[in-house]
């Protein structure tokens, strides 16, 4: 039973770390990171501070100290937002504020909201009520996320633990063994090591009513790969409650460029072809648990689709949900600007608010090597720049969750940290390259930023915490969606601008989000095609061949589109004629690349 029909993603580290606490209560889901447990830590300590609560230490010296402060941080955030969720259930006083706004906030399409206002509900009829809003009435849920690709090995006097205390592994240890009935979000890809870990885990598997207690979320960018990893779980008795599609480059955070496809078509193949990927992957899961001794369902257990990156009007919103049948639609980049849902500082979110298109770029700034959606001017950046100056490039890395690099040292070590850029540039030395080439390959080096510090930063600046040991500069990693909002707002007024009861956008000149991811994407090829030259090799001739042919076939789904739903959208035509303009700037761009072929050939 879902309240609504939005999610707030996870967003960088920090950023919804506590968002469930926050909403929850209101029926709205929202996701973790599991990246630093060290953050979660400290936020544990606060709440059971603010809150009169008991709290001990999990130190460093603890056995599997990574997954019992991530259990602990989620046992207590589910047992606040459960007595969040009963204080505004209780009407023995009449109805709370928040119940008010619960309702207040769900869409005027509501089955519940019209149900609510035929119900006799207040002080005098509180058994009424309480039947009632325990009957109908559901908390939202707390997901949690993890990144596959952050799975560093961790050593103990030099020695390492074992493939289970790896990062990505112990977060999974963490949130199996917690209360929580809820999801994980697996984002970067599929792990197979760690896809192969959650069979240890009971809550993971249907009970005989088909009920899992751990689903599994999917962050996806294409059908193909939903099918792939979707049998790769099944066959281990895994099924995958749902499936989160998010544009390759339209999005907040590591942006994962698919090779020119775009969104409209992905949700189309998604939507026509859900029966044929349930079918499937639910044949090979009744094999998988028959082999395992375990109860089968008999009929496909529920999947949902849901799909985020670059939704910013009630429009796109609808649109998404009803042309292809999505179950939910996330919201993540405009809730930065809503200090009641994600925790940003202060000076951060005012620069969010001011930011405009030219202050949103993707940047090579993540150690991960994944480009990644970064602000101008953010403090982290400042204070990388500095220490260059200083002549002392990198980051004192106090963290290491992407220590991962092993071309220096034994034990991995992150390509932002001042020992591997030390490391890098004494090489880089040594080289005797061109000055040219020398301050080229040196701004490749030093341009990497410490994102798993930066962008756990903000929560400890917004409640005054300790920042001794990670400094004070801030990584922020909204999406290009950011320049459109300028307003720092409150929960219900951001929940009637997704409705369409109101509107947040004061300019007039956004481009539907379908133009923007198109246009993103173009500008991403342009570039790609701009590295190729005068080092041009068929493997990459073939990558940028077949990446016009999808953005091609991309525009004529769009055109058919509008020509068959006429009046889909308020700015059809302005559609129409930038999908025309686009048309003739990928012309150009397989003519350079012809000639790039010929000169190639010679």
């Amino acid at each position: 039973m879902t309240a609504h029909s939005f999610h707030i993603p996870v967003m960088g580290i920090a950023f919804t770390i506590d968002t469930p606490l926050k909403v929850a209560h209101f029926g709205i889901d929202s996701t973790i990171s599991l990246v630093d447990d060290i953050l979660l830590e400290k936020m544990r300590k606060m709440y059971c501070e603010r809150f009169e609560i008991p709290y001990q230490e999990i130190t460093e010296n603890s056995i599997d100290f990574r997954a019992k402060r991530i259990s602990s941080y989620l046992n207590l955030i589910k047992d606040l937002a459960e007595k969040k969720f009963e204080q505004l259930k209780d009407v023995t006083h009449g109805l709370s504020d928040g119940l008010k706004q619960y309702f207040d906030m769900l869409p005027n399409t509501s089955s519940l909201k019209k149900k609510f206002e035929n119900v006799s509900l207040g002080s005098h009829n509180p058994k009424l009520s309480k039947n009632f809003l325990d009957s109908n009435l559901a908390m939202g849920n707390i997901e949690v996320n993890i990144m596959t690709k952050l799975d560093r090995e961790n050593y103990r006097k030099k020695v390492p633990l074992g493939q289970i205390y790896n990062d990505a592994h112990a977060a999974l240890r963490g949130f199996a063994e917690s209360n929580l009935n809820s999801s994980v979000v697996f984002s970067a890809g599929m792990n197979p090591r760690l896809y192969g870990y959650i069979e240890e885990f009971e809550d993971f598997y249907p009970d005989d009513f088909g009920f899992i207690k751990k689903k599994i979320i999917l962050k996806v960018s294409d059908y193909r790969s939903a099918m792939i990893q979707g049998k790769f779980l099944a066959k281990k008795g895994l099924w995958v409650s749902e499936y989160r599609i998010e544009s390759g480059l339209n999005c907040g955070g590591h942006a994962f460029a698919t090779e020119g496809h775009l969104m409209g078509p992905i949700l189309a193949e998604f939507r026509d072809r859900k029966k044929e990927l349930v079918a499937e992957i639910h044949s090979i899961l009744a094999k998988a648990l028959m082999h395992k001794k375990r109860y089968v369902p008999q009929s496909p257990l529920p999947i949902k689709i849901s799909a985020q990156g670059g939704v910013g009007t009630a429009e796109e919103h609808n649109f998404l949900l009803e042309h292809y049948k999505l179950d939910s639609v996330g919201w993540g980049t405009p809730f930065l600007l809503v200090p009641e849902v994600t925790t940003v500082d202060d000076s951060t979110m005012e620069k969010l608010s001011k930011a405009k298109e030219q202050d949103l770029y993707l940047s090579n700034i993540s150690p991960l090597g994944v480009p990644f959606n970064s602000l101008k001017g953010n403090t982290k950046d400042l204070e990388k720049r500095v220490n260059i100056e200083k002549g002392r490039p990198g980051s004192a890395c106090p963290k290491k969750y992407v220590a991962m690099n092993k071309e220096f040292t034994n034990e991995g070590i992150c390509t932002a940290s001042r020992q591997y850029q030390h490391l890098k540039l004494k090489a880089l030395d040594g080289m005797n390259l061109t000055p040219e080439k020398h301050q080229e390959a040196y701004d490749k080096i030093v341009e990497k930023s410490c994102a798993c510090v930066g962008l756990g930063t903000a929560a400890l600046l917004k409640y005054g915490l300790d920042t001794k040991a990670e400094g004070k500069g801030v990584s922020i990693c909204p999406g290009p969606n950011m320049a459109y909002f300028s307003k720092i707002t409150g929960l219900r007024e951001m929940t009637q601008h997704i409705y369409g009861t109101s509107n947040l956008i004061e300019r007039t000149d956004r481009p539907n989000m379908f133009i923007k991811e198109l246009t993103i994407y173009i500008d991403y090829l342009k570039i790609k095609i701009e590295e190729t030259r005068g080092s041009t090799t068929p493997r990459q001739l073939a990558y940028l061949t077949t990446f016009t042919n999808n953005l091609n076939d991309g525009i004529s789904y769009y055109q058919t589109l509008l020509g068959n739903i006429s009046k889909a959208f308020l700015d059809n035509s302005q559609m129409v004629r930038a999908l025309d303009r686009f048309r003739t700037v990928l012309g150009n761009f397989s003519v350079e690349i012809h000639d790039l072929k010929t000169i190639n050939a010679q």
